[in-house]
């Protein structure tokens, strides 16, 4: 009986919406790199989500030791002049990718801890809960080779 109470348990537990908040989505990350200028100058990092699943994904934060904090962050014009901007928020379509590029969405790294050539770890955090982790090469201010 003791036995049987453990297994029932053990099922409630991997059932759990807790459980299911813990999955990584099916999001993956391609082309990522981290462009580092110097310690006091914000750095910026580009990748491409792509989206294998039937919903949308939200990405709502990102995260690296490398960085004193790292935001999601969008270039726009406003009057001819180029601004950056936090944003709550970026959506991957289902079956779908968003891009991070410069002048477009990035990952906006404030004092930055990094050197050349090394790879930094990042993670991403989603609306439902999901994280992704992976690592990012860093390159100069003439980008990605």
């Amino acid at each position: 009986m003791r036995r049987l109470y453990g297994v029932f348990l053990a099922c409630l537990l991997v059932s759990s919406p807790l459980a299911a908040m813990a999955e990584t989505p099916n999001v993956t990350v391609n082309k990522a790199w981290m462009r580092y200028l110097l310690p006091d100058i914000p750095a910026g990092g580009y990748m491409v989500l792509h989206n294998s699943g039937d919903a949308d994904a939200v990405l709502t934060g990102a995260s690296s030791p490398a960085c004193g904090k790292l935001m999601l962050h969008k270039s726009e014009d406003s009057s001819g002049m180029s601004m950056m901007k936090d944003v709550p928020n970026v959506t991957v379509p289902a079956h779908g990718k968003a891009s991070f590029s410069p002048g477009g969405y990035h990952l906006m790294c404030m004092q930055p801890k990094m050197k050349l050539g090394e790879k930094v770890p990042v993670t991403l955090s989603f609306q439902d809960g999901s994280k992704v982790m992976f690592t990012m090469p860093v390159y100069g201010p003439s980008g990605a080779p």
